[in-house]
């Protein structure tokens, strides 16, 4: 049965089958897009608080990126806001050295006699005479002692002494750092195995066997100066105490476990070295007294040197592995040439301060040590790009700055990712911050800066736990994660 269908229903449909038709026809006219701009995509891009937000840092984070080649500012946050800049202050440290003693400089450690060698005699004193050189290690001294051998030398009848003077005694880099960590060692002009003594220990039935040692990849000399004691206690898992000529540590037993090694600071470098060349030239038929300290060494008849690598091998290996007695040595033997010998880290880093100042451009840098190790260093973000823009005239860093990976979500490097970047890390607890050069999918290399720092929960931190803080590890990883995504920002709206 049809459905009745009104008057004005039936004019209802045709005005509307009327308009569909219009609406469907095609234009008279051709239709164009309108523009979105060349950088539209751009602002699709992460804005720097959101990723800084989203890290969940407490504290301050600062950064700055510039141009690399004309020093452009494009971009900066808190940039003029002093932070710990940790190890970062390593590269204004490698700039330092470079300028002061040359690309090219060698450190040198001696053998010295006194008083003439008759017969392979040596008449009177033996001085083993530290040149200020970080790397030297177990392998060149027993190299120094074979060539003793060759030179014919068989005894010797006055002292044996070591001579420290090249730089002064500290006792350890960063006071505020616990007594056991191997990063902080003392500091002199003559160090071994970067200050630092083999600990290594293995449960038998009840007992424990215990050596220190210097060992290398060639040698394992036992050392009498350093010395170790089992004691029953959970806490605190190490002590140490100045034994004059020993340094005494304790360790608690029941940290030790089954078995397990460490290398300990070195308090006394001086004794240190000599007790291991002692050792060593025993190994030749050659006996030497006990080592003694002393500050100069007299003249006399070089029986034996050894070189180091050039300073540019030097400072690659240092921004590479972060040691930070490498830093403080080479810092302070900058200063030794530029103003004289200074009696603390302070002072040198004050003077490489003013230097950084007058050749860099530099405005507020209040760097307190030359490894970023002692948390009173204060650098801005401004500062430190300013003093990469300024390299990146010479080319002088970036050549020996480390290779950073971008990570994916599971932290394995992404491979050829269109951002390639040379930078120096570093590393505090609570404390994080990365510095260099990225080189844009583009080309377009651009020098930056990032700093994060909690500063009140890590002064919160007892000497005791500093080594290994509840909650720094998480925070850091986030901090880095955080730096990547910052690098990545820039990379598509610079670089793009």
């Amino acid at each position: 049965m049809l459905r009745a269908v009104s008057r004005r229903v039936f004019l209802a449909m045709v005005a509307g089958s009327a308009a569909s038709t219009a609406v469907a026809a095609p234009p008279t006219a051709s239709l164009r897009p309108v523009s979105r701009g060349a950088d539209h995509f751009k602002k699709s891009i992460a804005d720097p608080q959101a990723i800084i937000d989203a890290a969940k840092l407490n504290g301050r984070v600062t950064y700055a990126v510039a141009d690399a080649r004309t020093g452009l500012r494009l971009e900066g946050g808190n940039a003029s806001v002093g932070t710990p800049p940790a190890s970062v202050a390593k590269a204004v440290t490698a700039l330092y050295a470079l300028d002061v003693l040359g690309a090219g400089y060698r450190f040198t450690t001696q053998l010295v006699a006194t008083g003439g060698v008759s017969a392979g005699v040596v008449q009177g004193d033996l001085i083993l005479v530290g040149g200020g050189d970080p790397t030297l290690d177990t392998n060149a001294l027993a190299a120094m002692a074979e060539a003793l051998k060759t030179r014919g030398i068989r005894e010797v009848r006055g002292a044996f002494k070591v001579a420290d003077g090249a730089l002064p005694f500290i006792k350890t880099i960063d006071p505020g750092q616990p007594d056991h960590v191997g990063y902080s060692p003392a500091v002199s002009g003559i160090a071994l195995n970067f200050n630092r003594v083999h600990f290594e220990w293995r449960r038998s039935g009840g007992a424990y066997g215990v050596t220190m040692d210097a060992r290398s990849d060639r040698y394992r000399p036992d050392v009498a100066m350093s010395r170790m004691q089992i004691v029953s206690r959970d806490l605190p898992v190490y002590t140490y105490k100045d034994g004059g000529r020993t340094d005494n540590w304790s360790v608690a037993k029941g940290a030790l476990g089954n078995g397990g090694a460490r290398w300990l600071p070195v308090r006394k470098p001086a004794l240190y070295a000599g007790d291991v060349f002692q050792t060593l030239a025993r190994a030749h038929g050659i006996v030497l007294k006990n080592p003694v300290v002393v500050g100069r060494a007299p003249n006399g008849t070089v029986l034996a040197s050894r070189q180091s690598d050039d300073l540019r091998t030097i400072l690659r290996a240092m921004l590479r592995f972060s040691t930070n007695l490498t830093a403080e040595m080479v810092g302070l033997a900058a200063t030794a040439k530029r103003k004289g010998r200074v009696n603390s880290l302070r002072a040198s880093a004050t003077e490489m301060n003013r230097w950084a100042g007058a050749t860099l451009g530099t405005s507020s840098m209040r760097l307190v040590d030359h490894s970023g190790l002692g948390d009173a260093s204060k650098m801005t973000a401004d500062d430190m790009v300013q003093a990469l823009v300024k390299a990146h005239q010479s080319r002088t860093l970036r050549p020996i700055l480390k290779p950073i990976a971008m990570l994916d979500e599971k932290r394995r490097a992404i491979k050829n990712h269109p951002i390639d970047v040379h930078a120096k890390t570093g590393t505090l607890n609570f404390v994080s911050g990365l510095a260099g050069y990225m080189t844009a999918k583009n080309g377009n290399e651009m020098a930056f800066a990032i700093f994060a720092a909690d500063e009140a929960t890590r002064g919160r931190i007892s000497k005791a736990n500093r080594e290994a803080p509840r909650g720094a590890r998480s925070w850091n990883r986030r901090a880095k994660a955080m730096q990547q995504k910052l690098i990545e920002r820039w990379g598509s709206l610079y670089g793009s």
